[in-house]
């Protein structure tokens, strides 16, 4: 078994202790961010080169970042505005135990040439019970975020629908299937124990975890990519992410009841705002439709939602594959970055983008809204719609390669 203690008494529960409940509910969200956050950044690193083993005074320290470097490394890459902020970021990360310097020498992250490493790259990360729990949901729900999984999916419970909810009998039952537990008990008690270091949540937050009919969700998109500014940021995320977050446009938080701003680069790369409103759930979103179903952290720029199709007339994969069309091929590698890769697809047969964030890699390497989407990574996608399309992205690598068709005067 790997985490113990009793019910820490919050879930589903009201009086006295709501307070001192919700205080800790918000404390081991914004550990679970900073994880996350952390691990995307470390891997960031490793493929950048920015991590390797370096050598001084006659001594290989493996794995290791030079601070300063990194410094220059996050400003580069619009991760932080200036060095002072590059500091406290990265402090954050130290505070929590994700990084340190190799001889633990120095508290403090420093902008000098010294040597940081991430506590992953060395075995010297602490294994506490929150994390231990962390790492287990985070290994959940990558399995059950994979494309053969269905135990995800959109159900009703009191007359409101919810988006990738689980019940909580089937949900034990592929627990033990799957290896996860040997009995339905031991799963049950793995599910209390997610509960209680907010993994997961009953879908409107009244019950605590039981082997029932009862409907439930993970409490946050561990997919979703982080931009690191997020971590200075006290608030903690809405307990239901967007799962688009990991492909679309930057958010910002807005009252609920209010319009939401969606910013786009046109065919002419001329700005647009276009106010829109906040709808509740990805099932009351048309094909063209793109919408948050939860507030955001303010600290992100902005943009959101765009209701209605960019599209001046409706097309069909057919008049894009007729000879002498006026379409042109274009190919796009996207490499997607801490937030995501900036871009929002929509429709179907075929499926258009819809939004692309000016600030984001999409846009960098010349994606439009208009244009048409052919392939993605090499499947031909021209005969599905945007959640196939969206799907494919989500669960492929980080790099993807997209064939597009762009209308020649659009």
């Amino acid at each position: 078994m790997e985490e113990s203690g009793g019910s820490s008494g919050c879930s589903g529960s009201d009086g006295g202790s709501s307070g001192s409940c919700g205080a800790q509910q918000r404390e081991l969200e914004r550990m679970a961010e900073v994880l996350v956050t952390g691990e995307q950044l470390r891997l960031r690193l490793h493929e950048e080169k920015v991590i390797k083993d370096r050598r001084h005074h006659l001594k290989t320290y493996p794995n290791c970042f030079v601070a300063k470097e990194l410094i220059d490394w996050l400003i580069e890459h619009k991760e932080a505005s200036d060095r002072e902020t590059a500091i406290k970021l990265m402090q954050k990360l130290a505070d929590r135990g994700i990084i340190h310097h190799v001889c633990d020498e120095h508290k403090e992250f420093k902008d000098v040439k010294l040597f940081y490493r991430f506590r992953k790259d060395d075995g010297t990360f602490p294994l506490d019970n929150e994390v231990k729990a962390f790492t287990r949901g985070q290994r959940l729900y990558e399995k059950l975020m994979s494309p053969e999984n269905t135990l995800l999916q959109p159900r009703e419970e009191e007359g409101i629908k919810y988006e990738r909810t689980f019940m909580a009998s089937e949900f034990l039952d592929w627990l033990v299937q799957e290896g996860e537990a040997t009995t339905r008990k031991e799963a049950e008690q793995l599910c209390n124990r997610l509960m209680e270091h907010g993994i997961i949540q009953h879908v409107s937050n009244k019950h605590p975890f039981v082997d029932s009919n009862l409907l439930y969700q993970f409490r946050m998109n561990f997919r979703r990519r982080r931009r690191l500014m997020e971590l200075l940021n006290e608030k903690s995320t809405s307990s239901q992410e967007t799962h688009d977050s990991p492909f679309c446009l930057r958010k910002q938080s807005h009252d609920n009841r209010k319009s939401t701003s969606f910013m786009s680069v046109s065919p002419s790369k001329e700005i647009k705002i276009v106010s829109a409103v906040r709808r509740s759930s990805m099932s009351s979103c048309g094909s063209s439709g793109y919408f948050s179903s939860s507030p955001t952290l303010s600290s992100s720029p902005p943009v959101l939602c765009n209701p209605k199709s960019v599209l001046k007339r409706p097309v069909t994969s057919e008049e894009l594959l007729t000879p002498g069309a006026p379409y042109a091929r274009k190919t796009f590698t996207i490499v997607g970055d801490a937030v995501g890769w900036g871009f929002v697809v929509r429709g179907s047969k075929p499926c258009h983008i819809q939004a692309v964030d000016p600030s984001g890699p999409a846009a960098a390497a010349g994606m439009k809204v208009c244009q048409f989407v052919v392939s993605v990574n090499g499947l031909n996608v021209l005969h599905v719609d945007y959640r196939t399309v969206s799907n494919l992205i989500l669960t492929g690598p980080r790099t993807i390669v997209m064939e597009v068709m762009e209308e020649l005067e659009c």
